[in-house]
């Protein structure tokens, strides 16, 4: 396992979830670029330090016994890759402090650390987030891969923080720092919201959901087909998004008792948010979680699940394959699980592996949706 050489620690360090023979590692050389740039400035045991989407913990394990670190992200994963690494290091549990991105870190903070994330929309709400969140003399300091840092990154710095100086490239990594100029206070266009026609019904999306601006093709295709009338079974809608699956499954059988389970903390907020809107006071379970890892065995009737195919910017069916396990040991002896997927993927032929029975509820030129039975 490589280890994270820095001024600040040196850590051995775990991605979540964990996989044998772990092809990737916990950290880059944009982590370590930062670091390097921090010691150099020579910060005080005191300085209140920010970290925006530390992935798997890296900034935050090398700072917490140096400066008083907070960690904000939106991937519950993330969250449990610092609570191991920190336990692996021989770090205090509270030596820092997380915050959801489903909820503002109060400051003020005199260094924010980002991590550029995929979504720019959850950039631009996480900078809007830090007006009046920032001490006197503060900076700002995004740190990306080269390949994964989109222009559009400093501008937004720009437009919420202020002048922004880039850094020489270093390991294919690059630095953005800004410097807080006084800006009125921003007007944030999350959450965004979208109709359906079949059935009708509004739904709300906050800034780092799948699809925001509309409905997902491969939910699309799966939402005519979902089952109907089965009475009064446990359901879950697993890596939920913004709750639609689980919310419209719902309207067709209402005396279902439901679970909503997503990673992304703003994914559950708007699935939240959104179940309260159509269905009231109807109780459901939606929680953050690592998919159904803490769901109790033989415990489900019917899982329904469009799969995620990348975990930030790495592809692949590690993630799919890892719910669909999950899915088959929280499902009763003839339990349920729906999927769909891109016809290109083969996850017949995964599920079959897995649950023995699998059959193919409909089709479309791009997507298939599943019927996997648990023997």
């Amino acid at each position: 396992m490589p280890i994270l050489e820095s001024p600040y620690a040196r850590l051995d360090l775990v991605r979540q979830p964990e996989q044998p023979n772990e092809p990737l590692q916990a950290f880059d050389a944009a982590d370590e670029y930062l670091l390097a740039q921090l010691h150099e400035q020579g910060l005080a045991a005191t300085t209140q330090v920010l970290i925006l989407n530390d992935s798997f913990g890296a900034l935050a394990c090398a700072l917490a016994q140096h400066v008083q670190v907070t960690s904000s992200g939106d991937s519950h994963l993330a969250h449990l890759a610092l609570e191991k690494n920190l336990q692996r290091n021989a770090l205090a549990d509270d030596a820092v402090t997380f915050v959801p991105a489903s909820e503002v870190a109060q400051g003020p903070f005199d260094r924010v650390l980002i991590r550029v994330p995929k979504t720019l929309a959850l950039l631009e709400e996480q900078l809007i987030r830090l007006h009046g969140q920032l001490a006197p003399g503060a900076q700002v300091i995004a740190a990306a891969m080269i390949k994964h840092l989109p222009r559009a990154a400093g501008d937004l710095l720009e437009k919420y923080i202020g002048p922004v100086q880039a850094s020489l490239a270093v390991k294919k990594a690059r630095l953005l720092t800004a410097t807080p100029v006084d800006k009125p206070v921003p007007h944030s266009p999350y959450p965004t919201r979208y109709r359906l026609d079949q059935p009708a019904l509004e739904l709300l999306n906050h800034a780092n959901l799948f699809c925001r601006e509309d409905l997902d093709i491969g939910t699309r295709a799966f939402l005519p087909h979902l089952p109907k009338a089965l009475g009064n079974l446990r359901a879950a809608d697993l890596g939920c998004g913004n709750g639609v699956l689980g919310i419209v499954y719902a309207l067709g059988n209402p005396q279902a008792q439901m679970t909503l389970v997503d990673e992304s903390y703003m994914a559950v907020q708007s699935a939240r948010e959104n179940w309260q809107a159509i269905h009231g006071d109807r109780p459901a379970d939606i929680r953050a979680g690592d998919g159904l890892a803490e769901q109790p065995m033989d415990s489900l009737d019917l899982v329904l699940c469009n799969p995620p195919f990348h975990q930030q910017q790495v592809v692949g069916d590690f993630l799919a394959w890892r719910m669909f396990t999950q899915a088959k040991t929280a499902l009763c002896k003839g339990g349920e699980l729906w999927i769909v997927g891109n016809r290109h993927l083969g996850y017949h032929l995964k599920l079959k592996r897995l649950f023995g029975k699998v059959e193919q509820v409909a089709a479309t030129p791009k997507f298939v949706i599943l019927r996997a039975i648990k023997p």
